[in-house]
């Protein structure tokens, strides 16, 4: 539910090799090659497992390496399932900004205006600074067990998005209100809470009606309390003294829409382009999206830019959830697009996903 750079934390609040599809002519391809090298050191450095899907001027490829098992030679499916972690903020992100082309919602909206008495700032805290951190609002993930043996007997907890807000906001703000950037899941628990009373649907609801039905996503999921990923799937692990333990079934609601959502790769690709192609947003809406600030000068609403190693600037988003570690970037006019997944095994080098991305952006 977090960026790259936390990947090593629990939460990440919160990484046997083959190829893919094609013809050996395409084994051939040095930019596949390059991708190749990335994931079978991203094996060699802890992953368990890793799997991608890259795009490059008209030309895509999927590639693997590690297993879908410790202890089993199964290979990574290509069309398998995975928690997408943080990338589901651009979802939130896409049906909030929906409901704001549809005058339901102002960006510029105190939350009080339509969560009277949720938050202590909520005259002063807007959905702007929910959608782009800058609400100073203390992010509920750091109160999570970070050694892995206090995690694992709560991984399968309930929890609701109004109570996990509750318990955030009673403590100080991190700073005054837009005055500065801070990465918190809490801002998208309150996006969650603010979606399902505009609307008077479930932010599930919600989701499956605006962007996994229309785009049909037919195998990304809200699972909401499922604590399983349906369907082929590999497995993430964390290590409870030093030995790895399958993490792959959880309760997700401790996520909720700030990273709960299961997909693959082909659906994210397939969510991402809609959105670059700007069949999801109105205009004034779609340039919310990218719009950054001095205050938060790489992240727009929901979505994030970075620069690979070649210079060329790359929106999206990246996620981490305790098992799976995700990817979906893009150049802006979708020339260069990647989406991975890595279930993290025994250990984890934390460039390993920088390098993976360069890799498929630059060749």
């Amino acid at each position: 539910m977090t960026s790259i750079r936390a990947t090593t934390a629990v939460f990440a609040a919160l990484v046997l090799i083959t190829t893919s599809t094609g013809t050996a002519a395409a084994s051939t391809d040095p930019h596949r090659e390059a991708v190749q090298r990335q994931l079978t050191a991203a094996v060699a450095s802890g992953a368990a497992g890793v799997q991608i899907r890259v795009t490059r001027d008209g030309r895509q490829f999927t590639a693997r390496a590690g297993v879908a098992k410790l202890g089993s030679p199964q290979s990574v499916p290509l069309n398998g399932r995975f928690r997408v972690g943080s990338i589901t903020k651009t979802f939130a992100t896409t049906v909030t900004l929906q409901l704001v082309g549809e005058g339901r919602i102002g960006l510029d909206d105190p939350v009080s205006r339509h969560l009277p008495g949720l938050l202590p700032d909520g005259d002063r805290i807007t959905v702007r600074n929910l959608l782009q951190h800058t609400s100073g609002l203390h992010n509920y993930t750091d109160d999570i067990p970070r050694d892995p043996k206090e995690f694992l007997p709560r991984r399968f907890d309930h929890h609701t998005a109004l109570g996990t807000v509750r318990k955030a906001a009673a403590k100080p703000l991190l700073f005054p209100v837009g005055t500065k950037s801070s990465y918190s899941n809490t801002n998208f628990l309150v996006v969650q809470l603010l979606i399902e009373k505009v609307t008077g649907r479930s932010w599930r609801a919600e989701a499956h009606r605006r962007i996994l039905g229309p785009l049909r996503l037919t195998d990304t999921e809200v699972p909401g309390d499922n604590p399983f990923i349906l369907g082929p799937h590999a497995r993430g692990y964390l290590v409870v003294e030093g030995k790895p333990v399958d993490v792959s079934a959880l309760n997700p609601s401790m996520a909720g829409a700030a990273g709960e959502i299961i997909s693959t790769t082909a659906d994210l690709d397939r969510f991402h382009l809609a959105l670059l192609e700007g069949r999801l947003l109105a205009p004034a809406q779609q340039a919310e999206l990218t719009r950054t600030t001095a205050v938060s000068p790489g992240y727009g609403l929901g979505y994030f830019k970075m620069t690979s190693s070649c210079g060329i600037t790359l929106w999206g988003h990246t996620g981490g959830i305790p098992g799976y570690l995700s990817v979906m970037l893009s150049s802006a006019n979708g020339s260069h697009r990647l989406e991975s997944s890595l279930t993290t095994g025994t250990a984890l080098d934390q460039q390993v996903l920088t390098k993976v991305v360069d890799s498929a952006v630059c060749g």
